[in-house]
């Protein structure tokens, strides 16, 4: 048995030594290939965005001032109206019913207040002759004037039913695209029940929320106060008419920590109605010099923004980035690049630090 194994041995030495060999002879992986952009430095225009709602400039909830049946729908509904344009009407029999019970009751009061002026005539010479007594004459001049006041007050009444009567044909206060109606033919409306709304929609507001930190740049910078805004539709398409900030709301909403802002837009032609979404944004500032990569070149991990930078002999550096605004496909780097880098734009998940790669 000692013997077999001594002979065996020569024979297992030159086979690990071949393997040794086979191994050795294999050629390293290639390194990983990745695509590389250089950091642009140059003046960019800063431009930031927000998501805003279409409202009407003015918008009058239409409440009728009395209560009766609706008869008509006037108006088309969705479609433009002018100020004292007739939307609906409500059945006047009623009202007009008060307006002729009224007019009675002032016809006559007026007839006593006739009877009590021809009293007071013919007492005063009477009593100028002592014929009559002072306190006769005095008793008809109450009633003169207690006449008098009572013609007055069925005289408000009468006016009072006349405005009812005329507020059964229920106008619009405003100019402006009115809405559906909310009640139908044969419903008992009354003063709190709204109609439809008419919105003054030329010009028109856009509110958008912004954050605490933009309020405070808005404060602080004309050129943000001031800037001119663009809106983008839901379609992808520009609007045609620039707009401007007209004004901020009171306070901030605690939920998302933002202040609504309030744009001003022209919408000849109405195109644009209430309610639609849309994007508005702006050109706040002009960035000196900037550094630009492209978005997808920047990394996120675990709240860490990083970049891979590929520097001489296509060593890889992956370096955390201090990121500012967002231009378009591009992000401003505030810190971490210099100009002319190469960072990767695809592949990022391959390269290691410290890593060769192959750069395309």
């Amino acid at each position: 048995m000692n013997r077999l194994a001594i002979a065996l041995l020569p024979l297992l030495t030159l086979a690990a030594a071949a393997c040794s060999k086979s191994e050795a002879a294999k050629p390293a992986p290639p390194p990983p290939g990745v695509v590389v952009t250089p950091v642009v430095q140059q003046d960019e225009p800063v431009r930031r965005e927000w998501i805003g709602t279409t409202q009407g400039d003015v918008n009058a909830e239409i409440r009728p001032k009395v209560d009766g049946y609706l008869l008509r729908r006037v108006y088309t509904e969705g479609s433009y109206v002018r100020a004292g344009q007739l939307l609906f009407e409500i059945d006047a029999r009623q009202a007009q019913a008060q307006l002729q019970q009224a007019q009675a009751n002032l016809a006559q009061a007026e007839s006593n207040l006739a009877k009590a002026d021809r009293d007071v005539a013919r007492y005063e010479p009477l009593a100028a002759q002592k014929a009559i007594s002072q306190q006769e004459l005095d008793n008809a001049r109450s009633a003169q004037q207690a006449a008098r006041a009572t013609v007055g007050a069925l005289r408000a009444a009468v006016d009072n039913a006349r405005l009812n009567t005329s507020w059964t044909r229920v106008t619009s206060p405003i100019s402006g695209i009115a809405g559906i109606a909310n009640a139908q033919v044969g419903n008992l409306v009354s003063p709190q029940t709204v109609l439809t709304t008419v919105s003054k929609v030329d010009p028109i507001r856009v509110h958008f929320p912004i954050s605490e930190q933009e309020y405070l740049r808005y404060q602080r910078d004309p050129a943000m106060r001031h800037a001119e805004l663009e809106l983008v539709l839901a379609d992808g398409s520009v609007f045609p008419h620039k707009g401007r900030i007209a004004l901020s709301g009171r306070d901030v909403d605690v939920k998302t920590g933002t202040i609504t802002v309030v744009g001003i837009f022209p919408n000849p032609g109405n195109l644009l109605r209430p309610g639609q979404y849309a994007k508005v944004r702006a050109t706040t500032e002009l960035k000196r010099g900037a550094l630009l990569v492209p978005q997808r070149a920047v990394n996120e991990l675990q709240g860490l923004q990083q970049v891979a930078v590929i520097g001489p002999g296509n060593v890889a550096d992956v370096r955390p980035v201090k990121t500012g605004a967002r231009s378009g496909a591009m992000w401003i780097i505030e810190e971490g690049v210099k100009p002319g880098e190469r960072v990767v734009i695809e592949g990022f998940s391959r390269v290691k630090d410290g890593q060769v790669v192959s750069p395309k």
